[in-house]
């Protein structure tokens, strides 16, 4: 019986031709001192990586890359290394998740338009993870996620101090004049004290866990310091795993599946990790063919308890996390209490349970046996009502729980610089009873919903010792944040949703438990309102940011550009002579 012709890989298009072209793709990559035998057919793989100093998050990668190099060489692969826009959520304005889909059309276009026949992707700060693994699923082709590892646990006068978490309180505390200007000085030097990404459990961390827990990272990918050795064996063992998953002819599908996300989904609630991940895995499932919608996200989370003591929901940070177990320790509890898909394929060949059903956990204070956890039933909770009819979300597990049902009057803000202008002022008609209603602000209207949405209470009710209120916004809040705070209001206010009509002194209800949020108007008093109401002038009028603007989507479908939903596949382009 005559055996099956191998398909030819997709960079022996480019580099297994022996004509004109063939001498061109070759030659030009020989100018570096690449010998002929790596042109042999051997897997190409691309190193897709986010270093910029301008993302300090990511400032390690160059050696990560050399680590994901070496894996790759030992394994008999060619690597070839090439630069994607980098996305750092500390220092980019007006937020980095207004780039977060133009990175991923980078990556995407990267990856077609190159001779790869898989990619490691180097990611860390919040929105490098989505838009490298929404740039690869569209293009479908065997991929693994490496992330760069959190900081260490920062230290400040005897106390670990997390970032983010404590940048929200400390500045509160300045704002209110409990700490000194040069004791907040201080602070930012002993909090972030090593590469990495932010140690809490915020957006980056979340979504370091959700690539692990999604099965396209190795496992102990989400909570390995940054500067630990073990990092660099990861990037390591992930360069030589992904010369294999090119051989199996594993791409990224076989990887990201419905089940992959629903696994994600409930470790996203034992974690209490951010709220960011919603919109992030929406529009990933999207890419690849899955539609997740938000009702999946309140039906899986249901019943799933926050196990793991971290900041912003508790107190310890991803250091100790990984000094306990990891993430492993996390999902092996989730697996022995019948809340995970055990047979959803991961990047290394065997299952997530294969992976996970062993894993030790060294210290019960951080991770939490799920029959006694940290916090009960504390998935992400999705609202309804007539303030939000495409939806809202709220974290149970960084919210007070006696403000979860809750009727109070409305202090709306138009925009974010309302807000700045007179949330510090003294005769601001607010007390602790009042709902903060910030508009404006969702994906059209920041633009690119920024994370605005813990919003800073007033200094007059700050000295009063409040520390919570609730409020309600159509914006994002960061990963690290804390709050009874309700976001991602569909549709936004600038694309003429409810949240637009609402006016101060409206009453406000919202019950957690219930799922609704309503907002107290008659029917034909918001009819009034409505046909008064114009939309706001973009921000601006030219290139990219037109772009977004005219074609994103709402937060409720992962605020993804229109014609970017599903996948394209490895087409290889024409020529290019």
């Amino acid at each position: 019986m005559a055996k099956t012709k191998k398909p030819q890989r997709r960079s022996a298009q480019w580099f297994g031709r022996e004509d004109i072209y063939g001498f061109i793709y070759r030659s030009w990559v020989k100018n570096r001192g690449v010998p002929q035998d790596q042109f042999d057919g051997r897997p190409v793989i691309g190193i897709c990586n986010t270093w910029s100093e301008l993302t300090p998050c990511n400032t390690h990668f160059r050696v990560i890359a050399e680590h994901v190099k070496a894996g790759v060489l030992e394994a008999g692969g060619f690597p070839l290394e090439f630069p994607v826009m980098s996305l750092g959520e500390t220092l980019l304005r007006p937020t980095a998740m207004l780039y977060r889909n133009l990175a991923s059309m980078d990556v995407e276009e990267s990856i077609r338009g190159n001779p790869l026949d898989g990619v490691v992707l180097l990611m860390g700060c919040d929105k490098t993870t989505p838009s490298l693994l929404m740039g690869a699923a569209s293009v479908d082709l065997p991929a693994i996620g490496v992330s760069g590892g959190p900081m260490l646990s920062g230290k400040y006068r005897g106390t670990d101090i997390g970032s983010g978490t404590n940048v929200w309180s400390m500045s509160e505390d300045l704002r209110a004049g409990k700490i000194t200007l040069e004791e907040f000085h201080e602070a930012e030097s002993c909090m972030h004290r090593s590469h990495g990404h932010c140690m809490t459990m915020g957006t980056a961390s979340t979504m370091a866990s959700m690539v692990e827990a999604l099965g396209v990272g190795m496992p102990g990918n989400a909570a390995i310091p940054a500067v630990d050795a073990r990092r660099n064996v990861l990037a390591r063992m992930a360069g030589r795993r992904i010369v294999e998953l090119v051989k199996e002819n594993v791409p990224i599908s076989r990887i990201l599946t419905r089940a992959a996300f629903e696994n994600a989904i409930r470790v996203n609630a034992a974690i209490g990790g951010s709220t960011n991940a919603v919109i992030h895995l929406i529009a990933l499932a999207r890419r690849i063919g899955v539609d997740l919608k938000l009702e999946d996200w309140d039906r899986l989370g249901r019943g799933v308890h926050t196990l793991v003591n971290l900041m912003p929901s508790g107190k310890y940070l991803m250091e100790d996390l990984y000094y306990a177990g990891g993430l492993p320790a996390v999902i092996r509890e989730l697996g022995e209490n019948g809340l995970l898909d055990k047979d959803a394929l991961t990047v290394n060949g065997g299952t997530i349970w294969d992976n996970n059903k062993d894993a030790p956990c060294w210290n019960r204070d951080v991770v939490f046996p799920f029959k006694k956890p940290f916090k009960k039933d504390t998935g992400i909770a999705v609202l309804r009502g007539n303030l939000c009819p495409d939806g809202a979300i709220v974290k149970p597990s960084a919210a007070t729980p006696a403000l979860m049902k809750h009727r109070g009057r409305a202090v709306v803000f138009e925009n974010i610089e309302d807000l700045h202008k007179r949330i510090d002022d003294p005769k601001l008609d607010i007390d602790e009873r009042c709902v903060m209603v910030l508009k404006n602000c969702g994906p059209k209207g920041y633009p690119g919903m920024a994370e605005v949405g813990n919003m800073p209470l007033p200094p007059k009710l700050l000295k009063k010792g409040i520390t919570d209120m609730v409020r309600i916004s159509d914006a994002r809040m960061s990963g690290t944040a804390y709050g009874t705070v309700v976001l991602h209001v569909a549709p936004e206010a600038a694309a003429g949703g409810p949240l637009a009509l609402v006016e101060n002194g409206d009453m406000i209800e919202l019950d957690v438990a219930q799922r609704r949020l309503e907002l107290m108007v008659p029917e034909k008093e918001l009819a009034r309102r409505r046909a008064k109401w114009k939309a706001p002038e973009p921000a601006l009028k030219r290139g990219y940011w037109k772009l977004y603007i005219d074609h994103v989507l709402q937060a409720s479908d992962g605020a993804d550009l229109d014609f970017l939903v599903g996948k394209s596949g490895p087409m290889v382009p024409r020529d290019n002579h």
